[in-house]
C-alpha cells in the first residue's frame, strides 16, 4: 500500500510511531495529484512547494518530540471558498481571478494549528451554487458528474489525492459528492463549526465540515474544528469536545428512525435496496427500527430554495450590476432569480423553516438518528440535466441531488453520509443518518459501527 492509500487515522498511527514520515506521506500525495489530476480536475490550485515546506517543518517538530495530534503532517485541501491567507480564493469563478485572501479562515487556521499540511484548493461549482461541479470529473467513473458544490474535496480524498479535504455544505454539498464518489462526509450542527473567512452562498443556510475516507477521520477532524468563535454571529459557545467514537460496534437501545415518506420517493431501486439493506444492518447490530413520517414534506423544497437563493443575490448584489458576464449562465440566472423574489416570500421561506424546525426536534425526541439516502440516483452522466422517475416524473439533475439533503440544511441538524454499496455500473451509493442538534457523537458512533462491520473498502478511482 502506497503512503497516499492510508486512511487519516491509519497515517496518524504511522507517523506517532514513527514508521511514515509527513515529508513521504506528502511526497505521496503530490505524486498522486501528478498522476490523477489531468483526468480528475479536483484541484484549482496545487500548493506543492508550500506543503514540502509544511512537510519537513512537520517531519522536525516530530523529531523533537513536539507532536501536536492526529493531524500532524496530514496533507489535506481546501474547497476554494476558504481562506488561505497569501492564496487565492477563486470560488471557481472568474469574478474572484484576482482575489488574494488577507489571512487565514478560522477553519484553516485550526487546521494548520493541528499540524496539518495544505496541498491545495479544490474547485467548486462556482460560489457553490450548484450540486455538480463540471470542472471536475468523478472519481469512480470520469464521465460523470463528481456531484457538488464540494466536488473538487469528494474527488481528491476519493482517488487519494488529498488525505482528508474540507467542503461546505448548503443544500448537501459536502453530503452529495461525498456520496457519488464513496466517502464519507459530515455536515456539522448550524453553528458548531465557524464560517469566517468562508465564502458565503447563503448565510442561514452555509456549514463547513470534512470529506474523509472513514468515520473516525471525519472525528477527528471534527474535533479540530470545533468551537466559538465571535466573528461568525451564528458560532455556538460550547466547550471542546473529542468525537472519536470509540471501538464498539453493539447497537443495542439505539433507535433508528426509518422514513415512511419523502425519503424513498422517487428513489433509484438500486439504490432504496442498498439503503435498505444497511438499515437492517443496523438492526443486527442491536439497534431498534422505527418507521417515522417527515414532517411539512410539500414545503421542503420551496424553503430551501425560498432562503437560498435571495441570501445569495444579496451577497453577489454589487458585482451582479457590474460584471454579471463574468458569472457562468447557470450561476447568473439563479442570481438574478433571487433578486426578483419578495420580501413577503423570503419571510414565508422563514417562517417554514422555524416550523419545520420544531416538527423536526418533536421528530428527533422519538428516534435518535435517521437513517435514509443522501441522494436519490448515483452519479448522472456528464452534461445530464435531467432525472427520469419510472412514474414518468422528470426531475432536474440539481433539484434530485439536493431533495434529500436539504432539510438537514434548513432545520441545522447533523447529517452524516457513509458509503453503503454500489450499483450496477460500479458507482457508488451512500447511506444518510441525521441526528438531534449536536449529536454528532451518535451519528459518528452508528456510523463507525456500520462500517467497522462493513467489507474494507479500498480508494474508489480508476487507475
Amino acid at each position: 500500500m502506497q503512503p497516499y492509500e492510508l486512511s487519516l487515522t491509519a497515517a496518524a498511527d504511522a507517523i506517532r510511531s514513527r514508521r511514515l514520515s509527513p515529508v513521504e506521506l506528502v511526497d505521496s500525495v503530490l505524486d498522486r495529484i501528478e498522476q490523477v489530476e489531468p483526468d480528475l480536475g479536483a484541484y484549482v490550485t496545487v500548493a506543492a512547494e508550500q506543503a514540502r515546506r509544511a512537510a519537513r517543518e512537520a517531519e522536525r517538530e516530530a523529531v523533537q518530540g513536539r507532536y501536536r495530534g492526529p493531524l500532524h503532517g496530514i496533507p489535506m485541501g481546501l474547497k476554494d471558498l476558504i481562506d488561505v491567507a497569501g492564496m487565492a480564493t477563486t470560488a471557481s469563478s472568474r469574478v474572484r481571478a484576482d482575489h488574494r485572501a488577507p489571512a487565514d479562515s478560522t477553519v484553516a487556521a485550526r487546521l494548520t494549528a493541528a499540524g496539518a499540511v495544505l496541498v491545495g484548493k479544490t474547485h467548486t461549482h462556482e460560489f457553490a451554487f450548484g450540486l455538480t461541479t463540471p470542472q471536475t470529473r468523478n472519481a469512480r467513473d470520469h464521465g460523470r458528474v463528481a456531484g457538488g458544490s464540494s466536488g473538487g474535496s469528494a474527488v481528491a480524498v476519493a482517488s487519494g489525492a488529498a488525505t482528508f479535504a474540507l467542503g461546505t455544505d448548503t443544500g448537501g454539498s459536502i453530503r452529495v459528492p461525498a456520496a457519488l464518489n464513496g466517502v464519507v462526509g459530515l455536515k456539522p450542527t448550524y453553528g458548531l463549526v465557524p464560517r469566517h473567512g468562508v465564502t458565503s452562498l447563503s448565510w442561514s443556510l452555509d456549514h463547513v465540515g470534512p470529506i474523509t475516507r472513514t468515520v473516525e477521520d471525519a472525528a477527528l477532524v471534527l474535533t479540530a474544528l470545533a468551537g466559538h468563535d465571535p466573528r461568525d454571529p451564528a458560532s455556538l459557545s460550547l466547550p471542546a469536545e473529542d468525537y472519536r467514537p470509540g471501538t464498539g460496534t453493539d447497537l443495542t437501545g439505539l433507535r433508528v428512525g426509518v422514513p415512511r415518506t419523502y425519503y424513498f420517493d422517487h428513489v433509484d431501486p438500486q439504490v432504496e435496496t442498498a439503503v435498505r439493506h444497511a438499515v437492517e444492518h443496523l438492526e443486527g447490530l442491536g439497534a431498534r427500527l422505527v418507521e417515522v413520517d417527515i414532517p411539512m414534506t410539500r414545503y421542503i423544497q420551496a424553503t430551501q430554495w425560498g432562503l437560498m437563493v435571495p441570501e445569495a443575490a444579496v451577497y453577489h448584489e454589487r458585482t451582479l450590476r457590474t460584471a454579471p458576464e463574468l458569472y457562468g449562465a447557470d450561476v447568473r440566472i439563479l442570481l438574478e432569480a433571487g433578486e426578483l423574489m419578495s420580501a413577503g416570500d423570503y419571510l414565508r421561506a422563514q417562517r417554514a423553516r422555524t416550523m419545520m424546525r420544531e416538527e423536526w426536534a418533536g421528530l428527533l425526541e422519538t428516534v435518535d438518528v435517521i437513517a435514509a439516502p443522501t441522494v436519490p440516483t448515483t452519479a448522472v452522466r456528464a452534461g445530464q440535466e435531467t432525472v427520469t422517475w419510472p412514474d414518468g416524473t422528470v426531475e432536474s439533475v440539481s433539484d434530485a441531488y439536493v431533495r434529500l439533503s436539504a432539510p438537514a440544511n434548513i432545520t441545522g441538524v447533523p447529517a452524516l453520509t457513509v458509503p453503503a454499496g454500489q450499483d450496477a455500473e460500479g458507482l457508488p451509493i451512500g447511506l444518510q443518518l441525521l441526528g438531534r442538534p449536536l449529536g454528532e457523537r451518535t451519528l459518528l458512533r452508528v456510523g463507525h459501527a456500520y462500517e467497522q462491520t462493513q467489507p474494507v473498502r479500498g480508494l474508489t478511482t480508476v487507475s
